[in-house]
């Protein structure tokens, strides 16, 4: 009897080992045709709406995208199975994200993004930029060091030549001509800082949000890759059939033409710009 019971108790003890194993595993098979998209609302869940939804569609699958309102939880949503794929974040902070929270997350094509740019209600353009005018940049590190050298790139300042451009701050200006006067602001407040300054910079999803048009900027930043946002999925999931006909579909000419006459004024990353 005591043999019996201990049988017993051993096959459900494996049985619940297995169980917890198949709740664990979030990896796709070829053959599944539903794909579950995260992204942040505004411009890049507009994207998936309007320029891969459609043809994934086409393909045969059956598409459902998820909005969140922060930067958190679409890749914890990822990890852990409740989303195939999303698309709201840069490299930089995939590669930060997954790392400090021991996540496997992947990158699978960067996609077109909305640039940071300089804004003005006073100035038609950059050459009539008087000395001591006042500029706004995010007050967060990223996003400063990202003004910083777009103000660099139209000869506003120069920066120091050693420093790394996610870490420049500030005290790396060598050169400032025109001595601007700037003013750290919450990234969020930037479009409403156009009003009260001389200048603005604004990224380009808050610019969005605010129904501000990006070609309406001084000068838009150049952005770099590592600065652009990308389609992330769970690195188990890389080579499975749904990521690569992801990748197909953003490649695309169908994909490109909504692109140009849907998200005007989004920089390109340079795989695309070699097609």
């Amino acid at each position: 009897m005591k043999k019996l019971v201990l049988a017993f108790i051993l096959t459900a003890l494996v049985a619940a080992l297995a169980a917890c194993g198949e709740e664990k595993s979030t990896e796709k098979s070829d053959d599944d045709k539903n794909i579950h998209f995260g992204a942040t609302a505004g411009p890049y869940s507009d994207m998936l709406k309007k320029a891969i939804q459609p043809a994934l569609e086409e393909k045969g699958y059956t598409v459902e995208i998820t909005e969140f309102s922060d930067y958190i939880q679409p890749n914890i949503s990822l990890d852990s199975g409740d989303i195939d794929a999303n698309l709201f974040q840069n490299i930089t902070y995939l590669e930060n994200f997954e790392k400090e929270n021991k996540m496997e997350l992947s990158e699978l094509i960067i996609v077109p993004t909305a640039p940071l740019g300089i804004y003005s209600n006073k100035y038609t353009s950059l050459d009539e930029i008087e000395e001591g005018s006042t500029i706004t940049i995010p007050n967060d590190p990223v996003n400063a060091a990202r003004t910083l050298y777009v103000l660099e790139d139209v000869g506003l300042v120069k920066m120091d030549e050693g420093i790394d451009q996610l870490t420049a701050s500030e005290k790396d200006i060598t050169e400032n001509p025109k001595n601007l006067v700037i003013q750290p602001v919450e990234a969020g407040q930037l479009p409403r800082s156009v009003e009260g300054s001389d200048l603005a910079a604004v990224p380009g999803n808050f610019a969005i949000a605010a129904n501000m048009d990006l070609l309406d900027a001084l000068a838009l930043e150049n952005m770099p890759d590592r600065f652009r946002n990308v389609v992330a999925v769970k690195t188990e999931n890389v080579d499975k059939q749904f990521a690569k006909d992801i990748i197909e579909v953003v490649e695309s000419e169908q994909f490109l033409e909504v692109i140009e006459s849907e998200f005007k004024g989004f920089g390109k990353p340079a795989w695309m710009e070699k097609n």
